[in-house]
């Protein structure tokens, strides 16, 4: 089974090199992986692309060996393991806010004795059945050590229940999502509310505790370099809207030596 990347560096205390894609732009997977990025944030939540589209831009991370992480529209078991068998890497879960949810996830994306993942074999995970079936084969222990459950954190019930989540055999990380989280601290009506720099410590400290990768997404350079050094190992850093700059910075140019 294909090993991956992103696990690999998070398992030698390393930091993963994670883009992030939201449309249907093939060439940007390739350039991605020649570039040396470990995964590609694949972002369903906020996007739409048929379930073929999926199917086929995973398949291109494969054929690229570049980790896709999916963040899903859904919880549905089936559906996210259909995202598995169809050789996604892993999951970035968005709004899981108590230990149960996180519990729930990690039944459907895992294998028996961590989860209660449904068995095929025939997918692209299992080299559609050539790997899966192969007579001494260990396809669900390689697919559970190979693939991952990160579950964002985006609300103040996730931050005060961020211990609880790290402890479940399964989750891998924490991800802080600062916009939503952000968003809800700065609209809660609890006076003893903490300001979101002290909800990103306190779920580096949980996922430390206990030996999980934590990350966040950032806007600058400066953030970037503070949460490494706070000990964050997914950092997306890159993405398709970055080709509005490109053009942005194209028009410049065609302006001036249009107006030569």
């Amino acid at each position: 089974m294909r090993k991956s990347k992103m696990l690999t560096k998070f398992r030698n205390g390393s930091s993963a090199r994670v883009c992030a894609m939201g449309h249907m732009l093939p060439f940007f997977i390739r350039y991605a992986a020649h570039y040396n990025y470990d995964g590609i944030w694949l972002d369903l939540e906020h996007r739409t692309l048929t379930d073929r589209e999926v199917q086929y831009l995973i398949a291109l991370c494969r054929a690229a060996d570049i980790d896709c992480m999916v963040r899903p529209s859904t919880r549905e078991a089936a559906r996210l393991y259909r995202y598995l068998e169809d050789g996604a890497t892993g999951f970035l879960m968005p709004h899981v806010s108590d230990a149960e949810t996180a519990y729930a996830i990690v039944q459907a994306s895992k294998f028996p004795p961590v989860g209660n993942r449904g068995l095929d074999g025939a997918g692209q995970d299992g080299d559609f059945g050539i790997a899966a079936w192969r007579e001494g084969g260990n396809f669900t222990d390689d697919a559970n050590r190979e693939t991952f459950v990160i579950t964002q954190v985006e609300t103040l019930e996730a931050v005060a229940n961020a211990a609880e989540i790290a402890s479940i055999p399964g989750i891998d990380g924490l991800f802080v999502g600062p916009a939503d989280l952000g968003l809800r601290i700065r609209t809660a009506s609890s006076v003893d509310k903490p300001s979101l720099e002290e909800a990103i410590e306190t779920v580096a400290a949980a996922a430390e505790a206990h030996g999980k990768v934590w990350g966040i997404a950032v806007g600058s350079k400066e953030e970037f370099l503070r949460y490494r050094d706070m000990g964050a190992k997914l950092i997306p850093w890159g993405g398709d809207f970055a080709l509005r700059e490109m053009l942005r910075r194209s028009s410049e140019e065609l302006g001036l030596m249009l107006s030569d």
